[in-house]
């Protein structure tokens, strides 16, 4: 398993100031504008399927991804090897989400080398870090495996994480999951059901640790989708899916019956840097009364390049964008510079 700090290579160190150039912050005014894009990842550059989440020790933030292997792919796109075998990327903010740096990778002690690691979510609970991580076993090169969500645990974001247990949900292909802890301490999970017609599911556990799931989500599964993330604000639940489309919106005030609102998040390509796509598999942070979406795009595809550069064709890149509710209504806009301040969760 490749260490957590990777060595100070020159050619990454050139990398990842090329992708994540630092922003000057004025000594007044208003935040610091996010970058477009936000980060590439220097190893890969497969960066996608982000967790954003505060490292009380280090007072910074850190973005948990999965690492796609975009610089080994194929102008073919049915050769898979390129998303499976992936790491977990760690990339760290010390200044409120504006400029991210490469910290290395994920220290998940689970299964043999070859197994690929998606899509993770962490959360915490009296000093406990919680992850639940998709794994295929194996490194494929075909869509037609079995996945699993696996937990594990830490004290620490950046130490070894231990598996605890790997969760019995509705069937063997199962992705994406999502936690939340509800007003009555009940932690919820949303997931990914591959076998349903990529249908969202849920679970339901006291403690972390043993979970029951609960089957189909009720209103949400009109449209398939994967990536589901549950948030809470503006006095209502939110839940977003990736339809390849955008994001679809969906809003509930008690997180089991949801409502379709009718528009897309991200579903139109913008003209930033490398945001000519539409906005994938997302994260949504909640800082203060304001709320921020970090999505993925594919910005090579559209490009002249693709047609002969496998590379070009399926590198990823992490952008953010604030989100406004205004008459029960989500909505974003992307073309407008991003002010950014993640404050830490006790302010």
């Amino acid at each position: 398993m490749p260490s957590l700090i990777r060595p100070a290579l020159a050619s990454i160190v050139l990398l990842a100031g090329v992708f994540s150039a630092p922003v000057v912050r004025a000594e007044t005014g208003p935040d610091p504008v996010a970058p477009k894009p936000l980060f590439r990842d220097p190893v890969f550059d497969g960066a996608a399927d982000t967790v954003v989440v505060w490292n009380p020790k280090e007072k910074s933030w850190l973005m948990f991804y999965t690492n796609r292997r975009s610089k080994i792919a194929t102008v073919d796109l049915s050769e898979k090897k390129w998303i499976h075998g992936t790491r977990i990327g760690i990339a760290e903010s010390k200044d409120g989400g504006t400029t991210w740096t490469y910290r290395g990778v994920a220290k998940i002690n689970y299964g043999p080398e070859d197994y690929t690691q998606w899509a993770p979510e962490i959360v915490e609970e009296g000093g406990i870090y919680h992850m639940y991580l998709t794994i295929v076993p194996g490194t494929f090169d075909s869509w037609n495996h079995p996945r699993q969500i696996v937990h594990l645990t830490a004290t620490d974001l950046l130490s070894d994480w231990k598996y605890e247990g790997t969760l019995k949900l509705a069937s063997d292909r199962v992705i994406d999951p999502c936690v939340i802890k509800l007003p009555d301490g009940t932690w919820r999970m949303w997931y990914n059901n591959e076998r349903d017609k990529k249908s969202i599911y849920y679970a339901e556990s006291k403690d972390l640790f043993d979970w029951e799931d609960r089957g189909k989500i009720t209103g949400a599964n009109d449209r398939p989708g994967e990536g589901p993330k549950v948030f809470r604000w503006k006095n209502s639940y939110w839940l977003l899916v990736d339809t390849w489309k955008g994001q679809g919106v969906y809003k509930s005030s008690d997180a089991l019956a949801w409502t379709r609102q009718e528009e897309n998040l991200l579903g139109k390509p913008g003209t930033g840097a490398d945001d000519n796509d539409v906005g994938r598999h997302c994260d949504v942070v909640v800082s203060g009364d304001r709320a921020f979406l970090f999505y993925f795009t594919h910005p090579g595809m559209t490009h002249e390049a693709a047609k002969t550069d496998g590379h070009e064709r399926t590198r990823s890149s992490i952008q953010v964008v604030e989100l406004h509710e205004k008459d029960g209504a989500l909505t974003c806009d992307r073309e407008t510079p991003t002010h950014v301040r993640l404050l830490p969760p006790s302010l």
